[in-house]
């Protein structure tokens, strides 16, 4: 489950959520039966409340939305991704640590 700052995105919301967002968008791709996206969930709800604000967080379930994946080249989740300007600046693959999810963050709203 989200948090109350995550949104859910589906490939059809993709374009509006993530690439014509003002601020920097942080989109977690992951599926229910992936222990790793489970693992980070507590540190992307985390992330979600700390940059409040200046950066938006979403979610993406990649068995429901196949394109965005495959447009992206996502081979393994969980896959984070830092969209800016709807470019990709950053992309983070498997469960890591905090910091340097939040070091990834801290450039793209620099």
């Amino acid at each position: 489950m989200a948090g109350k700052n995550i949104i859910e995105i589906s490939d059809s919301s993709f374009e509006q959520e993530v690439l014509q967002s003002d601020i920097p968008v942080l989109v977690d791709f992951w599926a229910p039966w992936c222990g790793p996206c489970r693992a980070i969930a507590p540190v992307i709800d985390d992330l979600s409340t700390e940059y409040s604000g200046k950066l938006k967080v979403a979610k993406c379930n990649v068995d429901d939305n196949p394109k965005i994946p495959a447009r992206y080249g996502i081979r393994a989740i969980p896959t984070l991704i830092i969209f800016k300007g709807g470019n990709v600046t950053e992309q983070i693959t498997g469960a890591v640590a905090k910091s340097q999810i939040a070091a990834a963050v801290d450039k793209a709203i620099a």
